[in-house]
């Protein structure tokens, strides 16, 4: 009779062992091939660094921009929603009015028993008295028709004005959840350059804040350059308006100060920021955003330059400076850098416009 064995188990011997530690091998090695495309560069030179967080710093403000504009418009539906509920308080309050004053003449109407003009003539002492209080009464009715028409008018104005009060109430909350995408946004991007700045050195650090040319400047221009509106190298080209100068002015004496985005100064400012203030303390009012800015007065081209226009970079219109002469202009850079002068072949030029 054949011996029946049972299935003899192969161990994790030989061959076996040689398969899988082949295939653990290749696991091993595939992964590090799909991090290596996500992380090509684990140990970045500086330049490579500096240019990534350039463009980090160039897409956070960006987002800066679409935060300042989405913070303007959420703060005018704010204010048009209060305006909405004012109004309404306003209506409602004569609306009441309107409704004791109907209530009163329907009592005296109640009080008067609303006999048949025919038995108050037959049983009044005073037929002229009767006749003449007719009159009267009949005026009294065409009044209270009207009252009547002028509360149903209020009151289709009121329940207009709280369904245009809604909708605002929706356009303010979505405002406000663009403000926290944007916002998000942002802090991502600042968190990532200052991840990778961490690489750097000191002493790398402190080359990167002086900017990607060598040529931007940190410290504050002295008293002779903040009063010579044609200096540094203007070539004589003077400011096209005093009002121009006053903002040339203005933004020399805040060379120094920090970026922090959203900022309008007195102490800190944007890039957007900065040409506001520069602007607002010559009297003029600009936007919030370089998007709007650069439609807020007449386009000129670059070989027009003159002190006091705003100078615009980038596809997207997300960065702004005022330009001062000679090719070179005040701008508020990104965290890593304070208001500075830069040249404005710094970055990608995208157009300028001429405010006064």
């Amino acid at each position: 009779m054949a011996e029946h064995r049972k299935p003899r188990r192969r161990s994790l011997g030989g061959t076996t062992v040689r398969t899988a530690a082949t295939l653990a091998l290749a696991g091993a090695a595939t992964a590090t091939a799909f991090e290596g495309t996500g992380n090509a560069e684990p140990n970045p030179t500086p330049a490579q660094v500096r240019a990534r967080v350039d463009k980090l710093y160039q897409e956070a403000e960006a987002a800066t921009e679409k935060y300042n504009g989405a913070k303007e418009d959420a703060e005018a539906a704010q204010r048009h929603l209060r305006t909405l509920r004012d109004e309404a308080a306003r209506k409602e309050d004569r609306l009441n009015a309107a409704r004791d004053a109907l209530g009163s003449i329907a009592a005296a109407q109640y009080r008067r028993g609303g006999l048949a003009p025919a038995a108050q003539l037959a049983l009044s002492d005073d037929p002229r008295q009767y006749l003449d209080s007719a009159a009267f009464a009949e005026r009294a009715g065409d009044r209270q028709a009207v009252a009547v028409a002028g509360v149903r008018k209020q009151v289709r104005e009121i329940e207009q004005l709280r369904a245009t009060a809604r909708g605002e109430l929706s356009t303010l909350r979505s405002r406000q959840k663009e403000l926290q995408r944007q916002k998000k946004t942002i802090d991502g991007k600042l968190d990532a350059a200052r991840s990778l700045l961490d690489r750097l050195s000191t002493e790398e650090r402190a080359r990167f804040g002086q900017g990607s040319s060598g040529q931007g400047r940190a410290s504050r221009a002295g008293s002779a350059e903040r009063g010579d509106l044609t200096a540094p190298g203007a070539g004589g080209t003077a400011a096209p308006s005093s009002r121009a100068a006053a903002s040339v002015s203005y933004a020399y004496s805040k060379l120094g100060s920090p970026y922090v985005w959203g900022a309008t100064g007195p102490n800190a400012f944007d890039c957007s920021g900065l040409v506001q203030a520069a602007y607002r303390s010559a009297g003029v009012s600009l936007p919030r955003t370089t998007y709007a800015q650069i439609d807020a007065g007449r386009r000129v081209a670059r070989s027009e330059l003159r002190p006091g226009d705003l100078v615009f970079f980038y596809s997207g219109i997300s960065h702004v400076g005022l330009y001062i002469g000679n090719g070179q202009m005040i701008h508020a850079p990104n965290p890593s850098a304070p208001v500075r002068v830069a040249p404005i072949d710094q970055m990608p030029f995208a157009g300028a416009t001429r405010v006064v």
